[in-house]
């Protein structure tokens, strides 16, 4: 009997977090150098191959968690209202996320997005992974931006200004402060920095020491 093709590709995305959960379990336990991709396999009850069927790398299995937002920069900008320019609508639902304690913000004090993104920032090869996902935004972002080098740096400077955010409010949570307390400091520091983006860093090197 032939599986019908919903139900198939169900059980793929069904393996497919299995895969990803059990993995990012062994990693927040042991270290994400100390486990090897024999040892996710044999807890995840598959073979070598089957995994690599799933997932390309190890590192794979931990950052396909921002595979959601993937070109979300770039989806923002197109799909913004008429009227609202690029960098506002950015700003706008970098807030949102923000108030809704998003954790691709940095902004969520759970004990397991935390180890998580502890687990990301302080791993160079999981971090070295991180960064080629974010020049591939930065190229669709571009791309919904316009055309040229104007667009590129742009696109750029709006995907550090992300990664600088998050990894500050991270930080701070890190340290032992709650999500409730960093909130308004996160807001603060999102504005001050979407601000710093319009009117440019020759401005913001008047307003410093």
């Amino acid at each position: 009997m032939v599986e019908p093709t919903g139900l198939r590709a169900r059980k793929k995305a069904r393996t497919h977090d299995t895969l990803a959960d059990v993995a990012i379990t062994l990693f927040l336990a042991h270290g994400f150098d100390q486990v090897s991709v024999n040892d996710i396999a044999a807890a995840a009850e598959v073979s070598k191959p089957t995994l690599f069927r799933y997932f390309a790398t190890k590192e794979d299995l931990v950052l396909h968690r921002f595979a959601d937002h993937h070109g979300e920069s770039a989806r923002v900008v197109r799909e913004r209202p008429a009227g609202v320019t690029p960098l506002t609508a950015l700003h706008r639902h970098f807030r949102a996320g923000l108030d809704r304690h998003d954790p691709v913000t940095g902004l969520n004090d759970h004990p397991e997005v935390v180890a998580f993104h502890r687990l990301v920032f302080t791993t160079a090869s999981l971090a070295g992974r991180l960064a080629r996902y974010l020049i591939e935004d930065e190229e669709v972002l571009a791309a919904a931006l316009g055309s040229g080098i104007e667009a590129r740096l742009r696109a750029a400077q709006v995907l550090a200004v992300h990664r600088v955010l998050a990894r500050a409010n991270w930080q701070k949570i890190a340290d032992g402060r709650t999500a409730r307390a960093v909130h308004p400091e996160a807001v603060t520091d999102a504005d001050r920095a979407f601000a710093q983006l319009r009117s440019g860093i020759d401005d913001a090197a008047r307003d410093g020491p």
